[in-house]
C-alpha cells in the first residue's frame, strides 16, 4: 500500500510526458536528455507543416516547428527545473526559463531581466 502511494506521489510530480500549452494551440513533449531536461513541439493547430517564420535566423525560418526543442538545458533544483530557456516561436526569441509543477498543472516561466511571464500547461492523456 505505502509503495503505491508512493509511486502515485512521484508521478504527480512528474514533469516527463505530453502537454497541452496554455493557448491551447500547440503540444510539447517533455523529455530527459542526458541530465538535462528539453521539451520539443509534437503538434501544432496550424498544421504539421507550419514554418519557423520568425526565427531571427534566416536559415531556421524554412524548417518545421513540429520536432523543434523549445525547451533546452533545465536542470532539477528541489522542486524545480531552471537555468536553461524557452523559445517563443510566435515572436522568435529565446528567454531564461524555469518550470515547476502544480498540482496536476505544469507552470512554465519565461525571464527577461525582472520581467516574467508564467504559464499553466495541462498534462494530455
Amino acid at each position: 500500500m505505502a509503495l503505491a502511494i508512493l509511486s502515485l506521489t512521484s508521478y504527480s510530480q512528474d514533469i516527463f510526458g505530453k502537454w497541452l500549452i496554455e493557448s491551447g494551440d500547440g503540444h510539447v513533449e517533455i523529455y530527459q536528455s542526458g541530465d538535462k531536461v528539453n521539451g520539443k513541439i509534437i503538434w501544432l493547430q496550424q498544421g504539421a507543416d507550419t514554418k519557423d517564420k520568425h526565427n531571427p535566423d534566416a536559415a531556421l525560418q524554412s524548417r518545421k516547428l513540429v520536432g523543434v526543442d523549445i525547451l533546452s538545458g533545465l536542470s532539477k533544483k528541489k522542486d524545480r527545473w531552471e537555468g536553461g530557456t524557452i523559445y517563443d516561436p510566435k515572436t522568435g526569441k529565446t528567454y531564461k526559463c524555469a518550470i515547476w509543477m502544480d498540482g496536476k498543472n505544469l507552470k512554465v516561466r519565461g525571464y527577461l531581466g525582472i520581467f516574467h511571464e508564467t504559464q499553466t500547461w495541462k498534462r494530455l492523456p
